[in-house]
């Protein structure tokens, strides 16, 4: 599938480019992080930049374990930069490495090193960047695509003729995460891929970084709020409603 131009996201990494500053590209997974990046790179070796001056890791990629620690991460990496030359450093899915704020730190002092990492919104919350990154960085905030983007995307994929209220009914149904432009057409697909990415933040970003113990009850809970989207919510509604399905839990809870 040909590759959606997210171009206010690439704008900003233009601008940002060679600045003294760790570019930091946060969002929920799959909403486009890595695309952009190689959408980005693919911008910088048609500006001039050497692919030998582009060194990218992705720490989902089980071929980079081995570097899941920042001590194997600088090390591997000063051993590619190349001295008198600008060095694109790319850290994807940032969070995988042990105590990541100190290579990146270690990195950002180099003055040949143009440094972009991005990370899931669960891991890559604004407190907590300020506090390991304070001063040294800017954020780009992702989302998925927007209806321009999709019927963008619609439009790649083939000339329809579709009006505008009905691209946007599909935008809502089949949502508006880029892979789901490649299953169009298949609603028990984009269901299934959709459920997958639901249970993948929930148990792994959410359960997993605040320590869970009753998944049941939080899966109670989202759905209980994704079934009153766009009404009145507090923790005493929740909780109440919980204990009245039986479930007993505090509203401080």
């Amino acid at each position: 599938m040909e590759t959606i131009a997210r171009k206010e996201y690439l704008d900003f990494l233009i601008r940002a480019k060679g600045k003294q500053i760790i570019k930091v590209v946060s969002g929920v997974r799959r909403c486009g992080k890595s695309t952009l990046l190689e959408i980005y790179r693919a911008y910088l070796q048609t500006h001039g930049v050497s692919p030998k001056q582009i060194v990218a890791y992705n720490f989902e990629d089980a071929e980079y374990e081995n570097l899941q620690t920042y001590q194997k991460l600088y090390t591997a990496i000063k051993k590619r930069l190349l001295p008198n030359k600008m060095n694109y450093v790319f850290l994807d899915e940032i969070q995988h490495v042990a105590q990541f704020e100190k290579a990146v730190d270690s990195l950002f002092i180099r003055k040949n090193v143009d440094l972009y990492i991005t990370g899931s919104n669960a891991w890559f919350m604004s407190g907590e960047l300020a506090t390991l990154l304070s001063g040294r960085y800017v954020e780009l905030k992702m989302l998925p695509l927007s209806f321009a983007e999709y019927c963008a995307g619609k439009s790649k994929l083939s000339a329809d003729n579709l009006s505008t209220n009905t691209r946007y009914l599909a935008y809502l149904q089949e949502s508006s995460f880029p892979y789901t432009l490649q299953l169009a057409g298949h609603q028990k697909d984009i269901t299934a891929y959709l459920r997958a990415l639901y249970d993948s933040v929930l148990l792994k970003d959410i359960v997993a970084r605040q320590k869970i113990s009753d998944v049941m009850m939080l899966e109670s809970i989202v759905k209980f709020v994704f079934h009153n989207i766009g009404s009145p919510l507090s923790a005493t509604k929740i909780a109440n409603t919980m204990k009245s399905n039986g479930r007993k839990i505090d509203p401080k809870t």
